[in-house]
């Protein structure tokens, strides 16, 4: 053989395996990525399909072994309709059709006698083994076709946060919670759908090969555990029924990753039944939309900046004299109790002083305590968080020019913010000082095959990790020895906690000020303290007839605490010595 004949061959044999290649790669694309269109347009064969059926991507809830728990999908059914002019008989055609799927009589009729209208849908929603049956019935005027609809397994469940898909104007689409914020991704695109096979196969070669275009359609893998998010609903709910609170609301997070286990609020509703909601309100997500005064919570972020700056320790003393008058306004402890001389912080902490916050900002001086509350804990600030709505805090006083708005700060009152903005501030205290993204979605899977990571800012250190450790400590020091009198301690592990209480802002047309009788009610807590898995904040607005967070929410956290621990088999940090007495 020629050299020129080898060579030709050669070329030839190459470009037959590369067209093989190709060909196998471009296969694998149609069958496996879009198999599931390709379904459906089989399936146009045997059933009457709606054209423009309804599509749209899937969201998974991830459970602690990783599996993947539907959270919102795609179910499918039949419309059962009639062509009334061709029903001969009415009332047999009724009997026939509600011995196999529930019909109104008198709704049927009705419809049935509109003679001139070619099309009356008579049930939605029909099983296909119902309609298998009707069509063995073989009833003239009869029809079925496939339809599409979106589907919630959990029904209540992270009802705010995942959101629903309904109509806006007369386009059907995301709204609210994950639905809306990911639209874009979730939405799926019918073009080139119905184009024929083996026209799509060798006419689209090269997108394949060259990936001409972005693919922009995707599913949501996201970071709530679906157990740990019914545990936390379960808990709410058992709040409002004892408290019979206005709204009652928690979030669980991991205080390293800003990964979101659990986000709930009470009221809710459930997201496959949403059209029977009467108050719209209940749609929104008061973690990322609604701003709260937060009371006593943060005080361990005064604390932990006066500890940071050097100018506090836990042993450090006041002469604590159950109030403070600046500006002409007088302000107290809880209790309008003076402690004495001798105080330390570490009571300050214990009984919730509001008297040694305000010592604490007296220490750092107002411009370096905003510096810790706005630059370093971010307070009234975005998050940043996948969702839609998020709202930015009111903390306008930190900008006064009166001692007052910063002592009044340095426990939790005349400022606002939301609760998703709190708990990552919060967050900030147990993992060793630095800053985190809170998130929902874990992964985006493009139907190209492409998976997206969550991928956080770059943390910044906005606290020495001594601080972290030491204010860990005072906090595991309030659950030991003074919350509830330290009845809640769990020996075998150490939770930093603190309760906050803030009274109700009363609107400007009932007076303006704050309610006597109206609490806030707030909890957060991290642990195993020292090196947490687990941050949960929870709150309730206006439970009735109790003043105190610690009477309301102390037993939830701790049950939730205790659900964690078990649920996750985290071993304990703290061992017991000879004697079986607990130590660090």
């Amino acid at each position: 053989m020629q050299p020129n004949s080898r060579t030709r061959l050669r070329i030839l044999s190459g470009i037959t395996v590369l067209f093989g290649l190709l060909f196998i790669v471009r296969l694998y694309y149609l069958q496996v990525i879009h198999g599931a269109q390709f379904r459906v347009e089989a399936e146009k064969q045997y059933v009457s399909t709606e054209p423009n059926i309804f599509d749209r991507g899937s969201i998974y809830f991830t459970q602690k072994d990783n599996k993947l728990v539907s959270a919102a999908t795609i179910n499918s059914g039949f419309v059962v309709s009639i062509t009334p002019k061709l029903l001969i008989d009415k009332e047999a055609a009724y009997k026939a059709l509600s011995s196999v799927i529930p019909l109104e009589h008198d709704a049927f009729i009705e419809k049935a006698r509109k003679d001139t209208d070619p099309y009356e849908e008579v049930a939605k929603r029909v099983p296909e083994d119902k309609v298998n049956i009707i069509k063995a019935l073989k009833l003239p005027g009869v029809k079925m076709y496939r339809e599409t609809w979106r589907y919630y397994p959990g029904g209540m469940l992270a009802a705010q946060t995942i959101g629903f898909v309904g109509y806006q104007g007369n386009e059907l689409t995301g709204r609210y919670g994950l639905e809306s914020y990911y639209n874009d991704i979730l939405t799926r695109h019918k073009d080139n759908l119905y184009v024929n096979f083996f026209a799509e196969l060798f006419t689209n070669l090269s997108d394949t090969v060259f990936d001409r275009t972005k693919e922009e359609q995707a599913d949501l893998v996201l970071t709530i555990e679906p157990t740990v998010q019914g545990y936390l609903e379960g808990e709410l709910q058992n709040v409002m029924n004892e408290w019979h609170s206005d709204q009652t609301g928690g979030i669980i997070m991991d205080p390293k990753t800003g990964a979101i286990y659990a986000m709930a609020v009470n009221p809710t509703f459930d997201l496959n039944e949403y059209s029977k909601v009467k108050d719209g309100t209940v749609f929104a997500n008061p973690s990322i939309q609604d701003v709260y005064e937060m009371g006593s919570i943060v005080k361990p972020l005064t604390m932990a900046a006066g500890l940071d700056a050097g100018v506090v320790t836990a042993d450090s003393t006041y002469n604590d004299t159950g109030h403070l008058t600046m500006n002409n306004k007088t302000f107290g402890n809880y209790d309008g109790r003076g402690r004495g001389p001798g105080t330390t912080m570490q009571t300050v902490l214990n009984q919730s002083l509001n008297t040694g916050a305000a010592y604490v900002v007296s220490k750092l001086g107002n411009k370096q305590f905003a510096d810790y509350m706005l630059n370093k804990y971010h307070l009234g600030e975005e998050t940043g968080i996948d969702l839609p709505g998020e709202r930015q805090g009111n903390v306008r006083n930190l900008s006064s020019r009166r001692d007052l708005e910063y002592a009044q700060a340095s426990f939790g009152q005349g400022i606002a913010v939301t609760p998703i903005n709190m708990i990552t501030a919060l967050a900030t205290l147990g993992n060793g000082g630095v800053t985190i993204t809170p998130h929902i979605v874990d992964e985006i899977r493009y139907t190209s095959g492409k998976v997206k990571k969550f991928t956080p800012n770059p943390p910044v250190q906005v606290l020495k990790p001594e601080t972290s450790g030491e204010i860990s400590r005072m906090l595991v020091n309030v659950v030991d020895k003074a919350l509830l009198n330290g009845t809640v301690k769990i020996p075998e592990y150490s939770i930093a906690a603190k309760t906050g209480t803030a009274q109700i802002y009363r609107p400007r047309a009932e007076g303006g000020g704050y309610y006597d009788d109206r609490y806030m009610h707030t909890f957060f807590g991290y642990f195993p303290a020292y090196d947490p898995k687990f941050i949960i904040f929870l709150y309730t607005y206006y439970p009735k007839k109790a003043e105190y967070a610690s009477h309301t929410l102390t037993m939830p956290f701790i049950r939730t605490a205790k659900f964690l621990l078990h649920y996750y088999s985290i071993p304990p940090d703290r061992v017991k010595d000879v004697q079986n007495k607990p130590t660090q």
